[in-house]
């Protein structure tokens, strides 16, 4: 599997959150608590939105994070409102640049930690479902990278969590028509520079792990020796894979089968079913 954390917010220097943390993405990348593996090495990326750019930036490698000395230079010199990274471990699928996260289409960008259960069985079909106009976009050969485009020509760019849902409705039925009990596995962060989705969900009832921060001022009068929060606004917030360090009452677990938006003003915590196409 995967460990992987989205920010959005008062714009920050990617590396203060990826690097400084006491239990950081890097330091997850080799001694991760929650993941299926404690190591993930097979490759990584980080995505990001610019002042004015009208798609994200994306920046991906094969190899292990923990000692990519190109990572550690954009990390330090890059600030964004609006970043996504991930650590990737390989569910079988080859180690190359096209199948490491996140993925972009225009203006989107998705990343996902779980699997399509014996996805090689079902991955035709999957694949037939997807826009013909979008499929010369498809580069890689991960499940994770099908479900993005599956979302996209579901109607994503109309109803995130609608798309979410007919993806992972269409991905059961398929799945359950070959034989497989429970076919998807799924933590997934999708955005379109305006506002941040993050799914849990499996088919078991039993999802990889997904936390959100607490509000800033919340954490800032429990905590108010952290540095990179002094300026941070109120909306500013961290999804992660698994907590960035030890720190009481900074980090909620998103409940079984939900759906989070991070947004301008409230943000909203709703429940997720996967949908009928």
């Amino acid at each position: 599997m995967c460990r992987w954390l989205a920010y959005s917010g008062t714009p920050a220097l990617l590396g203060d959150i990826l690097y400084k943390p006491a239990h950081s993405l890097i330091d997850q990348s080799l001694h991760s608590r929650m993941g299926v593996e404690t190591t993930n090495g097979d490759g990584f990326g980080i995505g990001w939105y610019g002042p004015d750019a009208a798609t994200p930036a994306i920046v991906r490698d094969t190899g292990p994070a923990w000692n990519n000395r190109n990572l550690q230079e954009i990390a330090d010199h890059v600030r964004s409102p609006l970043f996504f990274a991930h650590v990737r471990a390989s569910t079988g699928t080859a180690v190359q640049q096209s199948n490491c996260h996140p993925f972009r289409h225009g203006r989107w960008m998705w990343m996902h930690n779980g699997a399509i259960t014996d996805f090689h069985r079902i991955r035709r079909d999957l694949c037939m479902a997807i826009d013909p106009a979008l499929f010369s976009s498809l580069e890689g050969s991960t499940d994770s990278e099908v479900m993005f485009y599956l979302a996209v020509t579901l109607g994503l760019d109309q109803d995130a969590p609608g798309a979410v849902a007919r993806m992972a409705g269409l991905v059961e039925a398929l799945g359950r028509e070959h034989g497989v009990e429970f076919p998807l596995q799924m933590t997934i962060a999708a955005t379109d520079s305006e506002r941040l989705w993050a799914f849990r969900y499996s088919s078991q009832k039993a999802s990889r792990s997904l936390f959100v921060s607490s509000r800033v001022d919340a954490v800032r009068a429990l905590h108010p020796d952290l540095a990179f929060l002094r300026g941070a606004s109120a909306e500013t917030r961290l999804i992660v894979s698994e907590p960035l360090g030890d720190l009481p009452g900074v980090w909620n677990e998103l409940p079984e089968n939900s759906c989070i938006v991070v947004q301008p003003g409230a943000d909203e915590l709703l429940p997720f079913t996967p949908q009928p196409v």
